[in-house]
């Protein structure tokens, strides 16, 4: 098999590498690490999640060509998507999903366009990497999504997450 022919290898989720503030005792103490963040998109119509990096910087697979404005207009008839930070962190048993916040997207490939609120995406992540929970704005269908993609990638990690995060991601059948 040629070097093109290889199937992309499947990134998984950045766990916490090592304090940043290990060791002394001045700048940088509070200060929040992306080391332990990643994002997270739902296609909605699709029916999946998928980690994609490059959302970190507005440049996922999923976002590139597209121009993405705050109007909502812009992106009519549209793909609804959903952005959702994931916060991992570090327990004594293992990783668990520390945080999520999950962001609104609409991404029309025909015209190029797209809708988000940038702003909003940058607060929500701030809140992911808080530890916060921020998943109300999500569907059922989505929340059914990201549950299935969470415990598929790592069951252990799911059950050893907050009971805020399960019941966030409950279904209210």
């Amino acid at each position: 098999m040629s070097e093109q022919q290889k199937p992309k290898q499947k990134i998984g989720f950045t766990i916490i590498k090592n304090d940043p503030t290990d060791g002394h005792k001045g700048y940088g103490i509070g200060s929040l690490s992306l080391e332990n963040v990643s994002p997270v998109i739902v296609d909605v119509e699709e029916g999946v999640a998928r980690i994609e990096v490059g959302a970190m910087h507005a440049r996922s697979d999923t976002e590139r060509g597209i121009k993405f404005t705050t109007n909502r207009e812009d992106s009519a008839g549209g793909k609804p998507h959903w952005l959702v930070w994931v916060t991992i962190d570090q327990m004594p048993e293992g990783p668990y999903y520390a945080g999520m916040a999950s962001c609104e997207m609409v991404i029309n490939r025909e015209k190029r366009r797209g809708y988000k609120l940038l702003a909003d995406h940058v607060n929500r992540m701030d809140k992911s990497m808080k530890r916060k929970f921020m998943l109300e704005n999500l569907d059922e269908r989505s929340k059914e999504i990201l549950r299935d993609f969470l415990i598929s990638h790592d069951e252990q990690m799911w059950e050893r997450s907050p009971e805020e995060l399960k019941q966030a991601l409950a279904s209210s059948d």
